[in-house]
């Protein structure tokens, strides 16, 4: 087995301040296991804290590992969607990385937000996507604000959501074997402290698997370069949702964003100011999508699964059955209790994942719930400008407010969606 010659380059390199783009330009000029002076000989190294390092413990499993994109939109239920990736004690589960990309961007300068263009964004997607697959997690520091120092950070986004950051050897046996708190959005800094991204790295190794959800990438087309990548054996779960609960869920979450909606909501007349690009540009990438995975192209086969939010919210066992299949993952006890404690809730109890991103819930409930919180005039504004998208994907539409309220006929049809192969 070889030994973990990257980890002991980091550290060194860490130790010198040196620049993430000298360690991977160096790493890349070596191949091969690690030998001589590439053991954990370093001064930097024989201190115990580091020691696991060169542990066959850390290095990665020898299965093939698998790379896992949960590809989605906002309030599309990928939280709930994410969490069952999360149970699983194989994975490195990391919760919307694209954030810090596009705050990098957006708190750019003036002149320099004008030069960029969708297409860069989306280069700098896709290359901290492949970074993070890779398990290089130094790569965020290019984006991380306020910079981390020596590596280490406070400002990891909804670091709380991964079990890998709030464990060891990220956080110590001690610290989460005394934790008493509920974990909540809060609980994993206070306890463990700020992130130490080389202790993340380590973790990512000796984890076999890496998942990822964003909703920041618009088109699955976006990530061709990704899936024919040799490095990666990259599985995308696509998981869409109706976009009526979507703006539902949108209005609830996002108050500020969607002030026009509610007040249309609640007064039943619809402001001359409201955006309606904030439903249309959802249906439009999402059915682009979908469109593109009917079309089974070369490099989507065997790497594309279509998952309703309703199907799995419906059957979560199945479909959850359905995804660990799909990403080439055994599904584990762990992960079906987590599946019967988080589907079948009463929708006010307390998250194990708190917050606006909760997912403990009674599932079957919630999947169709919007439906009391709608009023009809938008509901069906919503359907003539997505009338295309509910079709592609089986959701039926409402011609009165009778129909609309009546939760015992459900408003999604049967359908079923094979993976691409």
């Amino acid at each position: 087995m070889e030994c973990s010659w990257k980890t002991v380059l980091l550290l060194v390199c860490a130790s010198l301040g040196v620049q993430y783009t000298a360690i991977r330009t160096l790493r890349d000029s070596l191949s091969g296991p690690c030998q001589g002076a590439y053991r954990c000989q370093s001064r930097h190294l024989r201190d115990s804290r580091w020691r696991t390092s060169c542990d066959d413990s850390w290095l990665p499993m020898a299965s093939p590992r698998k790379h896992i994109l949960l590809f989605a939109t906002t309030r599309s239920g990928s939280s709930f969607t994410g969490q069952l990736l999360n149970q699983h004690p194989g994975v490195f589960y990391v919760f919307e990385p694209l954030y810090h990309v596009q705050q990098a961007f957006t708190n750019s300068s003036s002149r320099l937000r004008r030069t960029l263009d969708r297409r860069a964004l989306l280069g700098a997607y896709r290359d901290l996507l492949l970074n993070l697959y890779t398990c290089e997690l130094h790569f965020m520091e290019n984006y991380i604000r306020p910079e981390p120092q020596d590596h280490i950070t406070s400002s990891f986004f909804r670091r709380s959501s991964s079990h890998a950051l709030c464990s060891p050897p990220v956080c110590s046996d001690g610290v989460v074997a005394a934790a008493s708190d509920p974990p909540d959005e809060t609980w994993c800094p206070k306890k463990c402290g700020a992130l130490n991204l080389t202790l993340a790295y380590m973790s990512c190794l000796s984890r076999g698997h890496v998942a990822v959800k964003t909703v920041r990438v618009p088109e699955v087309g976006d990530l061709r370069t990704l899936t024919e990548d040799p490095r990666l054996d990259l599985k995308i779960v696509h998981l869409v949702r109706d976009p009526r609960a979507i703006l539902a869920s949108r209005m609830m979450a996002f108050s500020d964003q969607f002030r026009a909606w509610k007040i249309w909501n609640a007064t039943g007349r619809q402001p001359r100011y409201v955006d309606l690009s904030q439903i249309t540009s959802t249906c439009k990438d999402m059915a682009a999508s979908v469109e593109t995975g009917l079309q089974r192209p070369a490099w989507l086969r065997g790497r594309y699964l279509l998952v309703r939010y309703e199907d799995l919210a419906f059957n979560p066992k199945d479909k959850a059955s359905e995804i660990y299949k799909f990403a080439g993952l055994e599904m584990e006890d762990r992960v079906r209790t987590w599946i019967a404690k988080n589907t079948n809730s009463n929708a006010s109890s307390p998250s194990e994942w708190n917050y606006r991103y909760s997912t403990t819930r009674d599932s079957r409930v919630t999947a169709e719930s919007w439906r009391l919180r709608l009023g009809f005039d938008i509901v069906r504004t919503v359907q003539n400008l997505c009338n295309d998208t509910l079709a592609l994907l089986g959701y039926k539409q409402v011609r009165s407010v009778a129909e609309l309220k009546n939760l015992s006929q459900s408003l999604v049809e049967h359908r079923t969606f094979q993976p691409v192969t």
